[in-house]
């Protein structure tokens, strides 16, 4: 971009940092390059000079200087023609403002160091810039299911503010080992994270420990296949890492198919399942009109679960916590 230009922060945006307003629209600029354009007065916000910390609100102008041109992707980095048609099988639902992913099982959200395959870099099948698509919340790796991203700034903020302010219902389906007494409730541990890189677990957090998280999982049995594996409907109130797969395993019915969070029956029962954990329906606020209720299709994965317990997903019932006494 080599002209000078007034931009207008969006009702969705009121709040955001300058850095991060400036990282949506222009992703290959880095913080040191935006510090040095506010420093030097480049970057002004209602003709003022501001630092990159700056709290952002609706309705402010923005003045926005030349910037330095994106250079060209390596490569290896960049997608082709078939992973953009990949990408665009996922879609479950799109429109000018959402854009919903039923995300594979052993896709990761985001990239990593050892991490080249992942969803964020399949999104620039959609653009760059402010056309490509902005992540809102993350599923583990190895968990299959609804991804929502916003596909505007303004968009995105709006939608991650309804994760954060708990204005989503997130159920997810997993097969755990043997079956929970009572088939249903609802599950209030904190939880702490233990352990370092690959070695990191999730654990319940001693009474009173100053790092714990508040974490809360409702949770109903669907089905059952003998005393060996139940079905469950889950439904976390927190967005803890690894809270379901954590919790179910404090409940003594580990997932199956976790290599983690396990017991020596689990893993046993599990043979050569993949993680039956499935992100099943999402219902959440619309940026801008009404209510979304997305639902992702069992994954193969899943389905090599179902099929070995004898479970039917026709026989699920459509709103399985509704029936629960709050």
């Amino acid at each position: 971009m080599r002209e000078v230009r007034t931009l207008y922060v969006d009702n969705g945006e009121d709040g955001v940092r300058l850095d991060r307003w400036f990282k949506r629209r222009w992703p290959h600029l880095n913080h040191i390059q935006i510090q040095k354009l506010a420093r030097s007065g480049q970057i002004r916000v209602d003709g003022a000079r501001v630092k990159p910390d700056t709290r952002l609100s609706a309705g402010s102008q923005v003045r926005v200087p030349p910037l330095p041109e994106a250079q060209e992707r390596r490569e290896k980095d960049g997608i082709d023609p078939r992973e953009a048609a990949f990408a665009r099988s996922l879609v479950l639902y799109e429109d000018e403002e959402v854009l919903a992913l039923n995300k594979p099982s052993g896709l990761a959200v985001q990239g990593g160091t050892k991490t080249h395959k992942h969803v964020d870099r399949l999104l620039s099948a959609w653009g760059e810039g402010l056309e490509r698509p902005r992540l809102v919340h993350r599923l583990d790796r190895d968990t299959s299911g609804v991804l929502v991203l916003g596909k505007t700034p303004g968009a995105a903020a709006k939608l991650a503010g309804a994760f954060a302010k708990r204005r989503t219902q997130k159920i997810y389906w997993a097969l755990v080992a043997g079956f929970p007494k009572p088939p249903e409730g609802v599950l209030e541990l904190p939880l702490i994270k233990k352990g370092i890189g690959d070695r990191e677990l999730v654990v319940p957090a001693e009474l009173g420990h100053e790092n714990a998280e508040a974490a809360e999982t409702e949770f109903v049995m669907l089905a059952r296949a003998a005393d060996k594996a139940a079905w469950m409907a889950l439904w976390p109130h927190t967005g803890r890492t690894h809270q379901l797969r954590a919790h179910m395993l404090a409940m003594g019915h580990p997932i199956l198919g976790d290599p983690k969070y396990n017991t020596e029956a689990s893993e046993a029962l599990s043979g050569g399942l993949k993680l039956q954990l499935h992100a099943r329906r999402l219902v959440l606020p619309h940026p801008s009109r009404g209510t979304l209720m997305l639902e992702a299709p069992l994954s193969p994965e899943m389905r090599a679960g179902f099929e070995r317990f004898g479970f039917d997903e026709h026989e699920a019932d459509p709103e399985p916590f509704s029936r629960r006494k709050r």
